[in-house]
């Protein structure tokens, strides 16, 4: 008996203008529904229950405060995906769709017609970017943690390398880098032996490992002091690779096009102007990248706040060395600490919009 609950979408009609026949979306909920509602949507091959280390009643997400609820990405295994439909090949899906989703489980499910806030690490942030910029009334606030409005033109490079890592233990290469191309293959579905399963997300998994955590990570060791690892091949193959091994790599590939192909300026009214789109978003945002982050830098999400209206966006930087995974599922409780702690001020201090 799973932990979390599934909502019908029925043909879900994409942005491509494809159908999804017979969607679902995953969630789960924490907490009383008649107070101010959370939504908390889930990372890149993350699930709901990957998730709660944020949630807590000495937290900031605290449930006795708040209504939390966690859907997951089309395409983690939970949502519909890959590994639990019958869908071959699986369509693109992007932000959109995934946001679109969401707003139906909340307005036709749980009757929530307004936010307190969106928050997310990662791909969650892009999700919370999304919400932001797709539905601009709804929430009153934004918190997108070590994530972007819009995968640089870098972190696409990135992508395609673990992409192609992966797609190299079934003979394949992708069709390039830009908006998550994928092997020119026709209609016909692409079914993996566990050999090619096995050495495919393992190269995956090392490849990726240079990405996560920073150099300084790396340098000074912290995969022993945190994780207890023995060494460093150690580290590879009870961390990364165990984290690999334990996923689909058809959704891997479904998740990773909506990343790659992410940007809040594709959508109506915006047509392509990010600047815009930046532009129309209403709810107090903070934005919050890690300084060591590799893929998505401060930089980047300087521009970000720069582009939005004055008083609407801020920017703090996490002063840490654990790279992206400063945001994510903790083996470091100071960088949870830290987010926790503006998380709370955002949401006492954030006016309400509607």
């Amino acid at each position: 008996m799973s932990d979390y609950e599934t909502y019908d979408l029925g043909d879900f009609k994409l942005q491509s203008g494809v159908v999804l026949p017979g969607a679902w979306i995953a969630y789960k909920t924490y907490g009383d529904p008649g107070t101010p509602a959370v939504l908390y949507p889930t990372w890149y091959s993350g699930t709901i229950s990957d998730n709660e280390w944020l949630i807590g009643e000495n937290m900031a997400l605290n449930p006795k405060n708040y209504f939390i609820i966690i859907p997951a990405l089309f395409g983690n295994g939970q949502s519909i995906s890959p590994s639990n439909s019958k869908i071959a090949p699986f369509p693109d899906v992007t932000f959109y769709d995934n946001v679109r989703a969401q707003h139906q489980l909340l307005t036709q499910k749980l009757g929530i017609n307004h936010l307190r806030c969106v928050t997310g690490w990662s791909m969650g942030a892009g999700q919370a970017f999304q919400w932001a910029t797709q539905y601009p009334e709804f929430l009153d606030i934004c918190v997108p943690f070590c994530g972007s409005a819009k995968t640089s033109i870098h972190n696409q490079v990135m992508l395609e390398g673990v992409k192609s890592a992966l797609l190299a233990a079934k003979g394949a290469s992708s069709a390039g880098s830009t908006y998550g191309r994928f092997e020119k293959r026709g209609s016909e579905a692409r079914t993996w032996t566990e050999e090619e399963k096995t050495t495919g997300l393992k190269a995956f998994s090392r490849v990726y490992a240079g990405w996560g955590f920073s150099q300084a990570f790396y340098r000074q060791k912290v995969y022993e002091t945190a994780y207890g690892s023995k060494e460093l091949e150690d580290f590879m193959v009870c961390f990364w690779e165990a984290w690999g091994l334990s996923k689909d790599p058809e959704n891997l590939l479904v998740m990773l096009h909506t990343w790659q192909a992410a940007d809040v300026s594709l959508q109506e009214p915006y047509n392509g102007n990010f600047e815009k789109a930046l532009a129309s978003i209403k709810a107090k945002t903070l934005v919050l990248p890690s300084k060591t982050d590799l893929y998505f830098p401060p930089e980047d999400s300087e521009y970000e706040v720069q582009n939005m209206a004055p008083g609407v966006g801020s920017l703090d930087v996490y002063p840490s060395i654990w790279g992206h995974w400063a945001g994510g599922p903790p083996g470091n409780m100071e960088d949870a600490k830290w987010l926790d702690e503006r998380l709370a001020k955002l949401l006492a201090e954030a006016p309400t919009l509607g």
